[in-house]
C-alpha cells in the first residue's frame, strides 16, 4: 500500500505526490532510511520547491514538524541527504534514530498550488514474549508474540520439524493442531525477524516408545546378554584349560625327577 496522498484543491491542472514506501515503513535503529517519492505532474506545471519534514508520530513533539531538507528547481543545489529530478526526488536520514515519526512531501508549483504526501515510518522491532498456549478440546497449540515486527512462526516437536503426520500448522504459523494422538513430548515454537528469534515450549507427557521400537530394544538387550555368556564361558574355558595344562607339566616334571 502506498503512503497517504493529500492533495490541495487545484482544479484540472493539479499536481500528484506519491511516496513509494510502505506505509507504515519499519527500519532498524542506526540503520539508513531512504524515503523515495514521485511527483507527477502535467505540462502546465512545474515543480518549484519541494520540502520534506518530520514530526513524531503521537504529534507531541515539542518542535512541532521539523524541516528535513528543501530544495527549489533551478535553485542551488539540493541538500547532501535530498536529491530531486523533473519527476523523482529522495531523502536520506542516516542514521534513523529510531523515533516513530510522520514523514511529510511538500511539492510546490510555479503558481503556489501545494500538494502533501504522508508515511509513517517506526522503528523494526525484535519479537518480544513469545508463548505457547493449548485448546486440548482440539488438540490445538497457539503460538503468540508481543510486539516484534515481520515475526515469522514455526514449529518443532523433540527438536525436529513438525511434518504432516504430526499435524497441521495454519497459513500465518502460529497455529499449530495435533493429528497425532495422543499428545505428548515438547512442542517447541520458534519466531524470528531481522533482529533474533525467541521460542517458547509446551511439554506434553512424554512419548511412549512404539511396539516396534520396544521389541527392538528387548531384542538387542538379549543378544548383548548371550554376548556376555559367551564372552563368560570362553574365559572360564580358556583358565580352566591353562590349569590343566599347568598341571600336566608338573607331572611329566616329577616323573623326570
Amino acid at each position: 500500500m502506498l503512503c497517504v496522498l493529500y492533495s490541495a484543491v487545484c482544479g484540472a491542472h493539479c499536481m500528484s505526490v506519491t511516496i513509494l514506501n510502505t506505509d507504515p515503513s519499519h527500519v532498524i535503529r542506526g540503520s539508513s532510511l531512504l524515503l523515495r517519492a514521485h511527483i507527477d505532474h502535467g505540462p502546465l506545471e512545474t515543480v518549484a520547491t519541494v520540502t520534506w519534514e518530520r514530526e513524531l508520530e503521537t504529534g507531541a513533539g515539542a518542535h512541532g514538524r521539523e524541516v528535513l531538507a528543501s530544495c527549489s528547481a533551478g535553485g542551488p543545489a539540493c541538500p547532501g541527504n535530498m536529491t530531486l529530478d523533473a519527476q523523482a526526488t529522495t531523502l536520506t536520514v542516516n542514521p534513523f534514530s529510531g523515533v516513530n515519526s510522520i514523514y511529510s512531501l511538500t511539492v510546490s508549483d510555479q503558481s503556489g498550488a501545494r500538494t502533501t504526501a504522508y508515511c509513517v515510518v517506526r522503528e523494526y522491532e525484535p519479537v518480544h514474549h513469545v508463548s505457547v498456549g493449548i485448546n486440548m478440546s482440539v488438540s490445538t497449540l497457539v503460538c503468540t508474540e508481543a510486539w516484534g515486527t515481520d515475526p515469522i512462526f514455526s514449529w518443532l516437536h523433540e527438536r525436529a520439524a513438525v511434518t504432516t503426520v504430526l499435524g497441521r500448522v495454519s497459513t500465518d504459523g502460529k497455529t499449530l493442531v495435533v493429528s497425532h494422538l495422543p499428545l505428548c513430548g515438547h512442542f517447541t515454537c520458534m519466531v524470528s525477524n531481522k533482529l533474533g528469534y525467541s521460542s517458547a515450549t509446551y511439554n506434553a507427557a512424554p512419548c511412549e516408545a512404539p511396539e516396534s521400537t520396544r521389541l527392538t530394544v528387548v531384542v538387542v538387550c538379549l543378544v548383548l546378554l548371550l554376548l556376555v555368556v559367551m564372552a563368560l564361558a570362553t574365559l572360564l574355558w580358556w583358565r580352566r584349560r591353562i590349569y590343566r595344562n599347568r598341571g600336566e607339566c608338573l607331572h611329566d616334571l616329577l616323573d623326570n625327577m
